[in-house]
């Protein structure tokens, strides 16, 4: 042991030491932005404000979930815009077809996204093509299709009365079941990345993919399901918005590429993989969805938070992108 880590231990309390410092930053920013924020509004430390907050977040943090996946393998995924609006126009479309029809939305809706990660996963792990190049690829063709399925106008499909429910209904008095299934998306997440033999090998492959590979991991399967997983989730995200909003739009999916990165890189999770937690992803989104939040009630135009949320990850990459991986 060295002696600056000596010396670290010893000023740091016990209790604090296993604390990641980025989730520790992360949970003081959103303290911040709720004391700066009461002092702009009382409204903002109200129990009814919080509950409505955590509702919004709960869509990035189901997207942002599937994102973590592939940044811990130090992989990006920019086809996230178009396979939240394909999971939610396709779910849409499903309801059309009768009461088997509307059964089946939610599970075609994420049957849709899963198509995508597929190739986009194929391409990556089988094909060797950079994940930046591919999934910017597979974004535009998912683009093309729904603009094809449209014709360009406007989705004329309603959400089901599932979908709304799941989104905005509520099972438990005061707690949205957008929420809960946020919730539950999370407790499969930790299990999955703590207890499981494909959550470990996420970390490895991040950390040194030949090592993973040396080691009897297969990379190339470890790789493919992230990108499923992250498309899956991505159209599942697609599928409560499109609840919410009682239907499906174009581009409803462009809102959320650089929130889904920037909360799970404010959130302490490497981007160049191997190293994070579930947490800082959860401290992430809710930073981030604070972050929205104040800027909307401070009018700020939607060129002023692009150039804020790009501002933001530029800082936390000076400050953990430099960091080796554990």
């Amino acid at each position: 042991m060295s002696e600056e880590t000596t010396l670290r231990q010893l000023r740091v309390p016990a209790r604090l030491r296993g604390v990641d410092p980025a989730v520790a930053i992360a949970f003081g920013c959103i303290i911040l932005l709720l004391l700066a924020g009461s002092i702009y509004s009382r409204n903002f430390l109200s129990l009814d404000y919080l509950l409505q907050q955590l509702k919004v977040a709960s869509f990035l943090g189901v997207i942002a979930t599937g994102m973590m996946a592939v940044i811990l393998l130090g992989q990006i995924d920019l086809s996230v815009p178009w396979v939240v609006t394909t999971g939610a126009m396709m779910a849409c479309a499903a309801t059309a077809y009768g009461t088997t029809g509307s059964v089946m939305a939610i599970p075609f809706g994420i049957f849709c996204g899963c198509m995508i990660g597929l190739v986009n996963g194929l391409s990556v792990a089988y094909l060797r093509i950079p994940s930046m190049i591919v999934t910017l690829a597979t974004n535009a063709v998912a683009q093309g299709l729904m603009v094809v399925y449209t014709g360009g106008f406007s989705p004329q499909d309603s959400a089901s009365p599932t979908m709304r429910f799941l989104a905005a209904g509520y099972t438990v008095p005061g707690l949205p079941n957008g929420v809960l299934v946020w919730f539950l998306i999370g407790l499969l997440a930790v299990f999955m990345l703590t207890r499981t033999t494909f959550g470990r090998s996420l970390y490895s492959v991040g950390n040194r993919e030949r090592a993973a590979y040396m080691s009897g991991i297969d990379t190339r399967r470890v790789t493919l399901l992230a990108f499923i997983m992250s498309g899956g989730l991505s159209a599942l995200g697609g599928v409560l918005l499109a609840g919410y909003a009682s239907k499906a739009s174009q581009s409803m999916g462009d809102s959320y590429l650089l929130p889904s990165i920037a909360a799970v890189v404010l959130g302490g999770t490497h981007v160049l993989g191997g190293k994070g937690s579930y947490l800082g992803t959860v401290a992430g989104v809710i930073l981030i969805t604070l972050l929205q939040s104040i800027l909307s009630v401070m009018q700020i135009e939607e060129a002023g938070r692009q150039l804020i949320y790009g501002a933001v990850i530029i800082g936390m990459l000076l400050l953990y992108g430099r960091q080796r991986p554990a």
